[in-house]
């Protein structure tokens, strides 16, 4: 068995993998540019390939069974192109790291921790206890709202749930109310949705019917210190709306960490959009690293091997894209 892991994001899954997939099998660690023979010939060889990426500009792995995408998004991969062969799938096991990020950034927003210390290293006392003007705010009774409840979805509620928040819900198919969602409702009533909650967490995947999702008429239907989140992808929220809301104080903020425009092969430095987002006060840039974790690595990383012992034992997938022939 031939497996490959193709590209610095794939690598990350490689350290012990044969002791993780407990079987012999020839594992190769490729660059993301394949610009020798011997890569493109043992790209075109793979039984299996783990991989964020394929397009017409790599070989054709003619006998390849799997390809895995070892995250949640394949919308860099093209299905067409891929041989009838192969089945792909996709693994999740981010959603425990992100979930902690959104309410770290919630917290974060109403607890200045930071600040605090740095005031008092000089013996500031700005935030003591015993004068209304030196409160600081709290996220117990404020209100969340997911649009999307998928696995990251769900992880946020259960976390906002354990911080007394209410919980509202804008999902595709129907979500019940239940003891972790106080509210739902449907894409054809976002602009109630996002009246009605504090917080805006995007988590929704990247298509043709998602992108731009969140436009001008979507902040517009915000409140002025709505907060937004975006943990999906950057298109989900349109780019140029995003900025013009922020910079004219249409809403309170955003806390941004996926985006337009990432570093390319080679690139020193590399500014997350076309627009200035870096030059707003309002906004926290972080670097697409929400879920990025050393537990999503051990979760993901099991789910490629078991799903690499099924396929090539004729048992049933797990996180099925395409089944293969």
């Amino acid at each position: 068995m031939r497996i490959v892991f193709h590209g610095e994001n794939a690598a990350s899954f490689s350290h012990d993998f044969a002791k993780v997939l407990g079987q012999a099998a020839e594992i190769s660690l490729l660059p993301d540019v394949l610009a020798t023979d011997a890569d493109r010939q043992a790209y075109a060889e793979a039984d299996a390939i783990i991989g964020v990426k394929f397009d017409a500009s790599l070989p054709q792995p003619a006998q390849l069974k799997l390809f895995h995408v070892p995250g949640a998004g394949y919308d860099m991969v093209d299905l067409g192109l891929l041989p009838a062969s192969a089945a792909v799938c996709n693994c999740f096991g981010h959603e425990q790291a992100i979930a902690e990020y959104v309410m770290s950034a919630l917290l974060a927003r109403h607890i200045p921790l930071g600040d605090a210390d740095r005031r008092l290293r000089s013996g500031d006392w700005t935030y003591w206890a015993g004068a209304p003007e030196r409160v600081h705010g709290e996220i117990a009774g404020k209100t969340i709202g997911l649009l999307g409840f998928g696995h990251i979805g769900k992880a946020i509620a259960a976390r906002a749930k354990a911080f007394e928040m209410q919980v509202h819900v804008a999902n595709r198919s129907p979500v019940a109310a239940s003891a972790m969602v106080d509210r739902a409702f449907s894409l054809d009533q976002l602009a109630a949705f996002y009246g009605s909650v504090d917080f805006v967490v995007v988590s929704i995947p990247l298509t043709e019917g998602t992108k731009g999702l969140v436009g001008a008429s979507a902040f517009a239907a915000m409140r002025p210190d709505a907060v937004v989140i975006n943990v999906a992808r950057g298109p989900v929220i349109d780019e140029q709306a995003l900025y013009d809301a922020l910079k004219g104080g249409h809403i309170g903020g955003a806390v941004i960490d996926t985006w337009y425009r990432y570093p390319q092969s080679g690139d020193v430095a590399t500014l997350p959009a076309q627009l200035p987002f870096q030059e707003l006060s309002n906004v926290l840039m972080t670097p697409h690293m929400s879920g990025w974790t050393n537990g999503t690595i051990r979760r993901r990383q099991a789910v490629i091997a078991g799903n690499i012992r099924r396929r090539f034992s004729g048992e049933k997938l797990e996180n099925v894209v395409r089944e293969g022939r």
